[in-house]
């Protein structure tokens, strides 16, 4: 199959399989298919009940358990499953990988999922991890929309020789899917990840579960005055946290040294509200501020109240 076609556009893949049809596996299949960047979908879940649900919302042509027979022939194989599966699910399906094939994955920690997939997949594949830095607190094959990563940043993190031609599809892929594209190495990704989604993810996981252990406010108070910050915790913290306790069980040193940073930033603020310097407060809280409005000027979140996130589609944007 050729990789562009006569005007020079990425052709679409001839077959695209998706293990796991949870909300990005399941995006991913609807903005494929409404982008016609695939002519055929393989939708691979070893859960019945998944597999029926993809059948009836008809997101893809084929639903299947099988691992091997799913991924046979197919030119993109994109691994939607938590980064601490990758490994055994590499092994799983290496042997029934075609020749040219490309591998990819949708993973947080991009490290570890090298170091775990590579060493199973055959020299005549290529592997390009990905990372769409996109998602909500909604999960399974329902949850899954097509927009869901217009405008969002998606990470490629390919192992060094990889292919520039396999790294180009995938690029392809991605921008057809909407999102904005960014190479780095996986090293790098998971140092910027850990500051910008691993932290603030576990933080928000803390934070709500030290609000439910507080004894002396009872969980009826905790609902009725979540309209402050505190609301906005609980959206981060209802994430998947299969997903997430495999993201700081592999990425732990890139998330250790961003903790160890924030403690310290955190011991300052707290000697700055014991000493009543509310100069130091005030300095702090306006550098927040602007990169607050650097973050809606440059298009990853929006100005309106509530977070944007009314008519945002069937539920609001989180980060991955």
């Amino acid at each position: 199959m050729p990789e562009a076609d006569a005007a020079g556009r990425p052709a679409p893949f001839r077959r695209l399989a998706l293990v796991g049809l949870g909300l990005i596996g399941s995006s991913i299949a609807r903005g494929a298919r409404e982008a016609g960047l695939a002519r055929e979908i393989v939708a691979i879940d070893r859960d019945a009940g998944v597999r029926e649900r993809v059948r009836a919302l008809g997101i893809a042509d084929v639903a299947t358990a099988d691992l091997a027979a799913g991924v046979a022939g197919a030119d993109l194989v994109v691994l939607c499953v938590p980064v601490g599966a990758v490994g055994p699910v590499a092994a799983a399906m290496a042997g029934a990988l075609a020749p040219g094939a490309i591998v990819s994955d949708v993973g947080s920690v991009k490290g570890a999922v090298v170091a775990a997939a590579a060493p199973h997949l055959p020299g005549h594949v290529a592997f390009v991890p990905a990372h769409p830095v996109a998602g909500t607190e909604h999960s399974g094959p329902d949850a899954g929309f097509a927009s869901l990563f217009h405008g969002r940043w998606c990470i490629l993190t390919p192992p060094e020789g990889t292919a520039p031609a396999a790294v180009a599809r995938v690029r392809a892929f991605w921008e057809g899917l909407g999102s904005v594209v960014e190479t780095m190495t996986p090293a790098h990704h998971d140092l910027v990840l850990a500051i910008t989604s691993h932290v603030p993810h576990l933080i928000a996981y803390n934070i709500v579960g030290t609000a439910a252990d507080l004894e002396a406010v009872t969980q009826s108070e905790v609902i009725k005055f979540s309209a402050g910050g505190f609301r906005d915790f609980t959206r981060i913290a209802a994430s998947d946290p299969t997903m997430w306790r495999d993201v700081f069980l592999t990425n732990k040193d890139a998330v250790l040294e961003m903790l160890g940073r924030f403690n310290e930033d955190l011991a300052a603020l707290a000697r700055a509200i014991r000493w009543d310097d509310g100069e130091a407060l005030h300095a702090l809280f306006t550098r927040t501020r602007a990169i607050r409005r650097g973050i809606v000027a440059v298009g990853q979140e929006t100005a309106e109240p509530d977070f944007g996130r009314r008519g945002a589609g069937p539920g609001p944007k989180a980060p991955g």
